[in-house]
């Protein structure tokens, strides 16, 4: 592919219009480049400034230079792929401190997917938009994927692009002209009733599973919540759960939002817990709500086979364990303010929560709005007899 076109456009500066030039190189990479501060006045401009016929001058002389490889751009940074990735990782952990569970995830991704497909010992800026655009496309085309983990991985490419920009003067950052896949959310998901929790609650093999079960389905935590809740987190006084730390993939860390929440401890949830609370040992403040025969952290793919098992002795339809936490939602969304549910389950986004609202059917949705028009008009009169005021009432308006 040869650079053939591009074209000069104005921007709005903080001191006036700046123009600039947008244009690919060979490898099909868009480039934007600040040519310099616009002239409209009549005369001569100074060096500094650039009518419409500079910029335009100037753009072709970068065509010739993109043509010719010699721009900045196209200039090796003498880091590798490889290189980038691992400095991304260690800049997300350590300067931006994500959770280890995320760190993980993340390099799982990069050395199962990224570094497979772009090679570690590639150069930075060999790696052209059209190259990440073909990853995209041939993820979509295998079908393994779902909409939202190509997302994710495009997500990450932009990451660890943007970061090599920072570090080794990466001119461009490729992943920035890669489209996205659509994503839909149908809102659509399982809960339970308060009959049907109490009724996995009965079916459940041991105290402390009940306990998990009515705690998660009435309280909202997370899985790694509830392993990392400790008896020092339950205010029975104040019928409050502190939410203060998770627990995954088997490292203790914040909660998913990194912030500290407050839940209110309703009635079933308070029963099943005092109940708990008076067994004979690790009922310390720093001892586990709910901990295994030695007091540590219960194992979450064991417990998800035991929530599955009382589902079935229960004789309901399988769920996932997080659908606990969707039953709270919907359960609560009928009691507060969206604000506060918002706020009780450790949501970032107030769109997340209101998930519930559009789940939550009303019942009673078409009787209310028969009330609000019924006080605005006089509608008394017309009847299912086709008549009104003794004279007769036309199906259909006449032409």
């Amino acid at each position: 592919m040869s650079v053939s076109s591009g074209h000069v456009y104005i921007r709005k500066g903080a001191r006036g219009d700046v123009w600039y030039a947008k244009f690919r190189l060979p490898d099909g990479q868009q480039m934007k480049k600040k040519l310099g501060p616009k002239w409209d006045q009549k005369g001569r401009p100074p060096a500094s400034h650039l009518t419409r016929r500079l910029a335009e001058a100037r753009l072709r002389e970068l065509l010739t230079e993109a043509q010719h490889g010699t721009l900045p751009a196209q200039q090796a940074t003498g880091a590798s792929f490889g290189d980038a990735c691992e400095e991304w990782l260690r800049y997300v952990e350590h300067d931006r401190g994500r959770a280890a569970s995320t760190i993980s995830d993340y390099r799982n991704v990069v050395t199962t997917a990224l570094l497979p497909a772009f090679g570690g010992d590639r150069a930075l800026e060999s790696i052209s938009a059209s190259l990440i655009d073909s990853y995209r496309a041939r993820l979509v085309g295998e079908g393994r994927l779902s909409n939202r983990t190509i997302n994710k991985h495009l997500v990450m490419l932009h990451g660890i692009f943007r970061r090599a920009q920072r570090v080794w003067s990466l001119p461009a950052n490729p992943a920035a002209a890669v489209e996205r896949q659509p994503i839909r959310r149908t809102g659509d998901f399982s809960v339970l009733s308060p009959a049907e929790v109490e009724a996995v609650a009965r079916a459940s093999g041991s105290q402390q599973d009940a306990a998990i079960f009515v705690t998660a389905a009435f309280s909202g935590l997370r899985m790694g919540e509830l392993r990392a809740l400790r008896w020092g987190d339950v205010d029975f006084a104040k019928r409050i759960i502190h939410v203060r730390r998770g627990f995954t993939r088997w490292q203790l860390g914040d909660t998913k939002s990194h912030k500290v929440r407050s839940v209110p401890m309703i009635d079933q949830v308070m029963r099943v817990l005092d109940q708990l609370s008076r067994r004979d040992s690790f009922t310390g403040a720093e001892d586990l709500v709910f901990g295994n025969r030695v007091g540590g952290f219960i194992d979450d793919a064991r417990l998800r086979r035991r929530f599955k098992k009382a589902l079935a002795d229960a004789e309901l339809d399988e769920l996932r364990f997080h659908d606990l936490r969707h039953t709270f939602g919907t359960i609560a969304v009928q009691a507060f303010p969206l604000s506060d549910v918002m706020a009780f389950m450790g949501h970032a986004d107030i769109q997340t929560t209101m998930i519930y609202v559009h789940h939550v059917p009303q019942h009673d949705a078409a009787e209310r709005l028969s009330k609000v028009v019924a006080q605005g008009g006089d509608f008394a009169g017309l009847s299912g007899s086709g008549e009104t005021d003794g004279e007769p009432f036309a199906a259909e308006p006449p032409d």
